[in-house]
């Protein structure tokens, strides 16, 4: 508690995130005083955790190396831009107390609603949280939120969970199964990558509205431009029929991993733009091929991921 007590955020500090934020959706620097107000007002978040293995929060709350000046700091945006309401991996409370700020929360209403992971479609039994199944505390908050953010690849389409026994689906099939109407964006990924998120919410809170979305409810901005295959660096010797077939071979270092399983001629996001672990390397650039974990069929539609 300790880091709670004494975290502090100087102006300079809140103007850099906001800015990073700006930038990753394409936004102008001359909105920042909106931005700033907005960011201010500090939106209460209910952040829900199902079927998946809190690798989405960890993206989301790691503290970053600081390698580029212009990357926010995310215990800032955590501590001093939102009011986390409920969120059980980063939360002080726990037991009875968490229940009961979860369930305040929800009777204020006009929370942003963050869902990660999936939800059982096969037996509410699958999963139950403080003795409730996790269906019933999802639909109960998504019908007093404000907005709705499923984020990371099993809270969109189920991810690894949909082809289990448990069936798991994700917030827009719950939304249709009980008729709830609330605007909700997908950020999918897995995990998701901190700026797809932050950039989003930042958005939403400017304007009050989502971003320009696409047909898969994704924000526009990072996942409908060319796909992945389009932006690779190993695009060239995909063009050439140059492709990797022995990892242990150097000469083959560089060359396409279509035949490894690569699915960047699918999936669209901004991964080779917009790198992770503070811009240091993504998928392809360390070596491995795309999973294709920003689409819809992944991952039972993408599977086996290395043929």
């Amino acid at each position: 508690m300790e880091i709670l007590k004494t975290r502090v955020m100087t102006r300079r500090d809140f103007l850099r995130m906001v800015t990073t934020a700006a930038a990753a959706l394409g936004l102008s620097q001359f909105a920042l005083p909106e931005w700033s107000e907005a960011a201010l007002n500090k939106p209460a978040v209910i952040w829900l955790h199902g079927q998946e293995c809190t690798g989405c929060t960890e993206s989301v709350i790691s503290v970053l190396p600081g390698s580029r000046s212009d990357q926010p700091d995310i215990r800032d945006v955590i501590l001093d831009v939102v009011e986390f309401k409920y969120q059980e991996t980063i939360m002080a409370a726990a037991g009875a107390v968490a229940e009961h700020a979860l369930e305040e929360a929800i009777l204020a209403g006009g929370y942003v609603l963050v869902m990660e992971g999936s939800i059982p479609a096969a037996d509410p039994r699958f999963l139950k949280v403080a003795g409730k199944p996790l269906e019933e505390t999802f639909v109960s908050a998504a019908r007093n939120a404000a907005v709705i953010f499923a984020i990371g690849a099993c809270a969109t389409w189920g991810g690894l969970n949909a082809p289990t026994p448990s069936q798991g689906r994700g917030v827009e099939y719950w939304l249709n199964q009980y008729s709830i109407s609330k605007p909700y964006v997908n950020i999918p990924g897995c995990s998701v990558k901190p700026e797809w998120f932050f950039g989003t919410l930042i958005h939403y809170l400017q304007n009050g509205t989502l971003p320009p979305l696409d047909s898969n409810k994704r924000p526009s901005e990072y996942f409908s431009g060319r796909t992945l295959h389009q932006q690779c660096p190993r695009n060239p010797y995909f063009e050439n029929k140059l492709f990797l077939t022995d990892w242990n071979d150097p000469s083959q270092a560089n060359y396409c991993l279509a035949l490894k399983g690569c699915k960047g001629r699918w999936t669209k996001s901004d991964c080779p733009n917009l790198l992770w672990n503070d811009g240091v390397n993504w998928c392809i650039g360390s070596g491995a091929p795309c999973a294709g974990c920003t689409e819809p069929v992944f991952y039972d539609g993408f599977s086996p991921l290395y043929t």
